[in-house]
């Protein structure tokens, strides 16, 4: 294989890895933003339980003090009562005392109720708290976990640039520069081994004069069908795979 061809070989690899971190740094913000997200909503829905409830307490608050003010008329009324000069005005007396009576029974019906969605809803909100702080210790650890995964990426791409840049120093400026055309146009695959008697990329079948040819490996060529650079690696013998010293 011409040494042109192995270093586009190597490029390509090179260029593979680095494009698979590139996603991956990418891709981590969109995560954190995902977990955060539904961490954001978790807490709304905490919030929202929270206000529930305290509307719920206040509205308690307010009917409790409602029934004292009724019962402090009820009280007055009845004092004014015994004053009353005529039967008319007493029951007149009497019928607002009825009124306050009826009021007070009305807001006591209400305040049970009132007691009724409250369980619930302390229930909801101690539960929610709970979860939302495990869930709160989850999403800060990955967080974590993804900046010290960007971080490793970044470290790994600075040294598979280093790499690449020696590569692209030892390749011919010519196929260099062909190779970066092909790549620019072919989304980001350069190169392609012919295996099997197809190109791996297209999977078009390659003609057998053209296939021989690409096995000698005497000149740089291109698959007929995606215009790639195409090169052929011949299968490996068992003794190129076991040390002589093993043999």
């Amino acid at each position: 294989m011409l040494p042109d061809i192995e270093l586009a070989v190597q490029l390509q690899s090179l260029d593979d890895r680095l494009a698979a971190i590139a996603k991956e740094i990418a891709d981590l913000p969109k995560h954190v933003a995902v977990i955060e997200k539904k961490l954001e909503n978790h807490l709304k829905r905490l919030e929202a339980d929270r206000a529930a409830l305290v509307a719920n307490q206040k509205e308690r608050r307010k009917l409790e003090l409602d029934i004292q003010g009724h019962e402090q008329k009820i009280s007055k009324l009845k004092g004014q009562m015994m004053d009353a000069k005529s039967n008319e005005v007493y029951n007149a007396f009497q019928h607002e005392i009825g009124f306050c009576q009826k009021e007070i029974s009305n807001i006591e019906d209400r305040i049970l109720e009132l007691m009724g969605e409250s369980d619930p809803l302390e229930k909801a909100v101690k539960v929610a708290e709970g979860e939302l702080a495990v869930e709160k210790k989850q999403v800060d650890a990955e967080k974590k976990s993804a900046q010290e995964r960007s971080a490793a990426d970044r470290a790994e791409a600075a040294k598979l640039n280093q790499q690449r840049a020696d590569v692209v120093a030892r390749v011919t400026p010519k196929v260099y520069a062909e190779y970066e055309r092909i790549r620019k146009g072919r989304a980001g695959f350069a190169v392609s081994e012919a295996v099997n008697g197809k190109c791996s990329k297209c999977h078009i079948q390659i003609r057998p004069q053209f296939l021989q040819e690409l096995k000698q490996g005497n000149a740089i060529m291109v698959c007929e069908s995606c215009k790639r650079i195409l090169y052929y690696a011949p299968p490996q013998s068992f003794e190129d795979l076991v040390p002589a010293s093993a043999r």
